[in-house]
């Protein structure tokens, strides 16, 4: 940051939590507040959110171990823990957790110049306990009008998975399988036990996302996304 933009940083009004802002605003806010400080748009709101509880990160930390494997597995997909997401005028949040498809890919999501994602990722997971309420109400009406195909909440105690999926501009519940299993739609192959998610089971959540990891629908998957890869490669 130059020199010639400290005092106008200086005198940007703080974040307050339950300010209503546009994004544009917020943000520009948000990058002259102290590094520490944690802040989400959410519906056009400021949320300040809690410290997190230790196990807050382990279960996200499992959850982002899981995710990454999957990426490791399926070139052309993508993740981020934690990082900012300018979903559009009403919302930039930090989720958790995010899933996307690159966008050379035909994924849609972007890079925009600042170094951020900007616009909605395919899949965001969140973690809640006390944000309960919040991820299943205001965060959940923002992710829908955005356009987030998959929004996951894995809420502890009581531990249980909330899965939606977008259809017709509208959440609704994506239910486990016979066995229990969570089964993504956007991302064939994706598969969670959350048995073994919430008894910290790593071997046997990597080992169910294996079983989804060698499906026809997964190499499917692969196969597009290899097609899409050719096709961005040979208009460039």
């Amino acid at each position: 940051m130059s020199t010639i933009d400290e005092p106008r940083r200086r005198t940007l009004p703080p974040l307050i939590a339950g300010q209503r802002l546009d994004q544009p605003t917020f943000h520009e806010r948000y990058e002259a507040m102290p590094p520490e400080t944690r802040a989400e748009l959410v519906g056009g709101v400021v949320y300040m959110p809690s410290p997190m509880r230790r196990d807050h990160g382990t279960e996200g930390r499992i959850v982002a171990g899981w995710l990454f494997y999957y990426q490791l597995k399926t070139p052309g997909v993508e993740g981020a823990d934690g990082a900012t997401v300018k979903l559009d005028q009403q919302g930039e949040p930090q989720p958790d957790c995010q899933l996307h498809i690159a966008p050379e890919l035909g994924g849609q999501i972007r890079y925009d110049l600042e170094g951020y994602f900007a616009g909605a990722p395919e899949l965001i997971i969140e973690i809640a306990r006390s944000s309960r309420a919040f991820d299943l109400g205001a965060k959940k009406a923002d992710y829908e009008r955005a356009g987030v195909q998959e929004y996951v909440v894995v809420e502890l105690d009581p531990d249980q998975i909330h899965w939606f999926i977008r259809r017709d501009d509208r959440y609704e519940d994506l239910p486990p399988g016979p066995d229990g299993v969570y089964r993504s739609e956007v991302f064939p192959g994706l598969w969670l036990d959350p048995e073994a998610l919430f008894a910290k089971d790593r071997v046997r959540l990597i080992g169910v996302l294996h079983q989804g990891l060698a499906t026809p629908a997964h190499a499917a998957f692969l196969a597009r996304l290899e097609k899409a890869r050719h096709g961005a490669s040979g208009s460039t």
